[in-house]
């Protein structure tokens, strides 16, 4: 998941810039010396209190890109959409799954089909019977080519889904809901692992109200079937309000009367900006922070029991352009690579808030992290000079790193800009723009360089690392003078890494699998450097934990509604 996370305002750039390049050289990664930067340590969970009705819990956003599932795709618009939507799985915050609408469920010998069971007398919030061909219409309704949804993919491998992108079907083939109690599924490919997919809530259940997805009625007003319920339309810019759904019997009623969400502006002086002084003002319940507060803000709340610290399952890291001069070469971004002090910027800009980095998939997925597989992970200038020389990337060539503005990139980018500009002696064009101007060119056939990128991933399992930002099929595009579509946007396309993951895909043994998404990740990140990890995500936040109890931080780093209730 591309998340597009809320503002944090810059603040004394050139000083914490010049703090990075000299006062923490001494604790960098330098040589075979590995990373020193650890983290915040992690909170543990605070002990469950019993539950009981009532309170408003009062937190910000930005503005979503939707909350209508046939379209929702970022942090602000998923946190929207779980607290409506419950999909045929739900998934606890340590990535464990269980049951959501779906009792049970099977997939054959080669995993093409699946059958999914559904619990009986399911209902959307309207009171709606809730049955299989609930989720044939949600999933159509995603993937129909007109409602040129940026998340259809997620059902690429359900039957039908290319004629019907194509628009020459209405309908997936690949899904039958003859039996209303029951969900059958046929792949195009194998997938011993595509009931983690319909987590994702692109494969919501939609009512009949739902209508195409220009239903601009029901892309404000979304009827669904999870824990709350919308309590009027989204207003726009200003705010959402969800209240408890008494009919929801996917899994536990919610204690909490309402969720009350305003929306912030994402400029100066909003977004994570505003979350953390209405925190402080009473405002919210539940707060992300500015990166340069955060060691204030740990030291205030963490001994009054209101700090909450999680290590997440995310990758903040360096899109690569490797299509494209100057870095379409393994040396070229190994070099740009091993000139980055993950160690200074972490502990002199991040705030030793999180870890570097040294493979894609986190250590949140410990029985596929491969400590050290991105070898070029580790700070070394004289061997990236040694590379740079050795791809042709000469001391004053031309390497573009673009950004996203406000959203608390600005200190950490322009750290990097000036360590490849005095490590490798490159002219670093340095620009931020908007986040859909950013994704919008990183898109585009010609584009080049480096680019700002985060991922978490939509559903626990390494692959969707590995698949949806490394695979060629993940590219969107049918020839290389067309924009990329999916979430390879780098454009890296290795056949023996294709080969491994259609082979993980077919893999029904847990261990086997394991083994061979390592052996892609040595391949994509250990070997081609396909993009650069930086560091592994890891999300502080501010919790009214006099006022509310149960607050946990679930698999998307949001609060957990379903289970916060009163003290």
């Amino acid at each position: 998941m591309r998340g597009r996370r809320a503002a944090a305002s810059a603040i004394a750039l050139t000083a914490v810039v010049g703090l990075v390049l000299t006062g923490c050289s001494q604790q960098s990664n330098t040589g075979g010396g590995g990373n020193t930067a650890a983290g915040f340590e992690e909170t543990p969970d605070q002990p469950e209190v019993p539950g009981k009705p009532g309170g408003t819990f009062r937190l910000a956003i930005t503005e979503p890109t939707a909350i209508d599932p046939y379209n929702t795709q970022e942090s602000e618009g998923t946190l929207v959409n779980r607290a409506l939507f419950t999909g045929l799985i739900r998934v606890e915050p340590n990535g464990d799954v269980y049951d959501g609408v779906a009792s049970k469920w099977t997939p054959n010998q080669n995993c093409t089909q699946w059958v999914f069971d559904l619990k009986p007398d399911q209902k959307f919030s309207d009171g709606e019977a809730l049955n299989s061909t609930s989720f044939k219409r949600g999933w159509e309704r995603t993937a129909a080519k007109a409602s040129a949804s940026e998340v259809s993919y997620h059902l690429d491998e359900v039957q039908g889904y290319d004629q019907i992108q194509a628009g020459t079907a209405d309908a997936l083939s690949g899904v039958d809901a003859t039996n209303p109690n029951q969900l059958k599924v046929t792949l195009s490919k194998p997938d011993c692992e595509f009931e983690l997919r319909t987590y994702h809530p692109a494969l919501s259940p939609v009512p009949s109200t739902a209508g195409a997805a220009d239903n601009k009625t029901y892309n404000d007003l979304p009827i669904g079937n999870g824990p709350f319920k919308m309590d009027g339309p989204w207003q726009h810019d200003r705010g959402i309000r969800l209240v408890r759904n008494d009919a929801y019997t996917a899994g536990t009623k919610a204690n909490l009367d309402s969720v009350e969400i305003t929306i912030v502006p994402s400029g100066e002086g909003g977004g994570v900006t505003a979350e953390y002084n209405g925190f402080q003002n009473g405002q919210f319940d539940w707060a992300r922070m500015p990166t340069p507060v955060l060691n204030q803000a740990k030291s205030t709340y963490e001994p009054q029991g209101k700090w909450l610290n999680k290590k997440t399952n995310g990758n903040n890291y360096l899109l690569v352009s490797v299509t494209t001069a100057p870095l379409n070469s393994a040396d070229a971004r190994k070099a740009v690579s091993m000139a980055i002090d993950r160690n200074a910027i972490v502990q002199g800009v991040l705030q030793n808030s999180t870890s570097p980095a040294d493979a894609l998939i986190p250590p949140n997925f410990p029985d596929v992290y491969t400590p050290g597989v991105c070898t070029a992970c580790t700070y070394n200038p004289d061997e990236a000079k040694r590379l740079a020389q050795q791809a042709g990337l000469a001391p004053g060539t031309e390497v573009k790193l673009q950004y996203n503005t406000g959203a608390g990139h600005e200190e950490w980018t322009a750290a990097v800009k000036q360590q490849l500009e005095q490590n490798l002696g490159l002219k670093v064009t340095y620009t931020g723009v908007p986040f859909r101007d950013l994704l919008d060119n990183e898109q585009q056939p010609e584009a080049s360089g480096l680019w700002r990128a985060a991922w978490s991933a939509d559903y626990p399992t390494p692959g969707n690392y590995l698949f949806p930002l490394l695979a060629t099929q993940s590219i969107g595009a049918t020839s290389p003078s067309e924009p990329a579509q999916g979430d390879n946007r780098g454009r890296y396309s290795n056949p023996e890494f294709d080969k491994l993951l259609a082979q993980a895909a077919q893999t029904q043994d847990e261990a086997a699998r394991n083994d061979l998404y390592k052996r892609a990740e040595k391949i994509a990140i250990g070997d081609d450097l396909a993009l650069v990890p930086l560091w592994f995500r890891q999300q502080s936040r501010l919790v009214n934990t006099e006022k509310f109890g149960n607050v946990n931080m679930d698999f998307s780093e949001d609060p957990t509604f379903d289970t916060i209730t009163l003290k």
